[in-house]
């Protein structure tokens, strides 16, 4: 089968796209005729070392997937011809996705849903995911809560928004004024330009009653901006921004019972990842999670995606066909 894979971890070009052998999983994985793969960042940061994690090799890239089942392991809930879609492989020494076919735990591949186009199931995987747990899982949200999502317009962001508006949030976004009227359509009651010197003004002036989540997906960490908003009891979450050092507003923070929680969808618990699943299909079924798709390339440009994702070029999501 044709896969991008590396021998060793490095820059773009260490990847290289050739012929590997049909990968064979045990008696509780599967075998998926892979259609579609989107690229994340942090398929790149896999790739480059940057977030160390078990990579045997030769090791195949990517790590979300839409396809069809070839070959179920005995007693699996699958059967061949099964249309599915994953968004858990290529860590943890689980092989990627940019391949002809892929092995996946039965416990991570879900079924797509009648109906849903494959390649929006594969841009929104990774990044509706991370919403429901950031939203769900960590920042236990309620409904009525005004929340703040930063970067709305990115590929986290928007799904972030989407998620909240259908939790019963009120959502204060920021992104750039480009994309304001997409935020809008998503779902938020307020959208700022983030580069808005007057941000935190504005920010309280939308937000009479405080924050009740605080969520910056681009990873530009303001916390005294957190600090200023957030209402008592408020929750911070951090999931992006590895290199940030951002000044921590201790005062303000314990005094007004303000707690923050980072996590990152790798670490996810089966459990909750099939939770996510689960409510990603409900509104993929409703048509209910829109998607910003930048382009479609071959799996021969593997390397050229990685180059665009690291370069910021991709405004989106940016999608494989193996």
């Amino acid at each position: 089968m044709s896969a991008a894979y590396v021998t060793s971890l490095g820059p773009p070009d260490r990847i290289r796209v050739g012929e590997l052998p049909v990968p064979v999983g045990g008696p509780t994985d599967v075998l998926v005729a892979v259609e579609v793969v989107a690229v994340n960042p942090v398929d790149t940061l896999i790739r480059s070392g940057a977030y160390p994690t078990l990579t045997p090799f030769p090791f195949v890239v990517g790590r979300d997937l839409a396809g069809t089942v070839a070959r179920p392991g005995p007693g699996v809930p699958f059967r061949p011809g099964d249309r599915v879609w994953c968004n858990s492989l290529g860590h943890d020494g689980r092989q990627g996705s940019f391949a002809g076919y892929a092995v996946v735990p039965a416990e991570r591949l879900y079924r797509l849903p009648a109906g849903a186009d494959p390649a929006v199931a594969a841009a929104v995987a990774h990044p509706a995911a991370t919403a429901y747990l950031a939203w769900f899982v960590h920042a236990r949200l309620r409904p009525g809560e005004t929340v703040y999502v930063g970067g709305a317009g990115g590929n986290v962001g928007f799904a972030a928004v989407q998620l909240a508006r259908g939790a019963g949030a009120r959502i204060v976004a920021s992104a750039r004024p480009a994309d304001h009227d997409r935020c809008r359509q998503a779902g938020a009651a307020v959208v700022l330009d983030y580069r808005d010197p007057d941000l935190p003004a504005v920010l309280r002036a939308a937000a009479p009653d405080g924050v009740g989540v605080f969520w910056d997906t681009s990873g530009h960490h303001d916390l005294d901006l957190a600090a200023g908003v957030l209402a008592p009891g408020g929750r911070i979450l951090l999931t992006a921004g590895g290199p940030a050092r951002p000044v921590l507003p201790a005062g303000p923070l314990y005094t007004r019972d303000i707690s923050l929680r980072g996590f990152v969808i790798s670490r996810a618990r089966v459990s909750d990842l099939a939770l996510a699943a689960g409510h990603i299909n409900r509104m993929l079924e409703r048509g209910e999670l829109a998607v910003q798709i930048a382009g479609q390339l071959p799996l021969a440009q593997t390397a050229e995606a990685h180059r665009q994702i690291e370069a910021g070029q991709v405004r989106g999501r940016l999608l494989l066909r193996p």
